[in-house]
């Protein structure tokens, strides 16, 4: 007799496809930023404002760009270039964008 078949279950995405999972992910100002692009849009392109904020949400909540931001800053990047020489500006650009998120 054989063991009875495994199913795989799919790996769920760290961001629900979903309004609001798309909304717990962002974090003040983004959040309010995508309900009103997402209220304000024609039906006809609702789905492009939850694809272009779901993948912001994904990127929010990736715990690895934390790890390649520390790497490049400390100039452990590939290539051993630290963002300050590449971006003489990096860390007003980094201050600007976190300024965004709030």
């Amino acid at each position: 007799m054989s063991a009875p078949a495994s199913h795989d279950v799919p790996e769920q995405p760290r961001v629900p496809r979903t309004a609001d999972g798309i909304a717990a992910a962002l974090s003040g100002s983004r959040r309010m930023e995508f309900y009103r692009q997402l209220g304000t849009a024609p039906l006809e392109q609702a789905e492009t404002v939850l694809r272009r904020w779901w993948g912001e949400a994904m990127l929010d909540t990736d715990p690895a760009l934390k790890d390649v931001e520390r790497d490049i800053r400390q100039g452990r990047a590939p290539g051993g270039a630290a963002a300050d020489e590449v971006f003489p500006d990096w860390a007003d650009h980094v201050a600007r964008a976190r300024a965004r998120r709030e």
